[in-house]
Formats: C-alpha cells, structure tokens, sequence
C-alpha cells in the first residue's frame, strides 16, 4: 500500500489574509520580497513546488 502524499495541497503563502482561506496552513507575509522567500523555504523544507497564483498566493503542492 502506497502511502505517499500526492497532489496535495501542503500549504499557502499569501501577502493579502482576505485573499485565502481552507484547510492548508496559511503563512501570512508583509511583503513580496518575504512572499517569495517563505515560499521558497519552505518548499525544500517539505520537498514540495511552490506555484505562483500571480496574486499575491503561492501554493505549495506535493506532486
């Protein structure tokens, strides 16, 4: 049995709390420049790809 997670939503990291909402942890940052570090860190952190929404929201998925 394969227990794996896979196309899983991990995690959002958004500069705007009005923006996102769900079940995934949500990490709030101040600007851009911290979106994307987040963003990034914690994508190797959990060995997962950070998408770009383009609004301000990355999502990090487990594919």
């Amino acid at each position: 049995m394969d227990t794996r997670l896979a196309d899983t939503i991990l995690a959002v990291v958004t500069t705007d709390r009005d923006k996102v909402g769900g079940g995934a942890p949500i990490f709030y940052t101040e600007n851009e420049y911290e979106l994307e570090k987040v963003a990034n860190i914690l994508q190797r952190a959990t060995t997962s790809m950070a998408h770009d929404l383009g609004n301000g929201v990355y999502i990090l998925v487990k594919h």
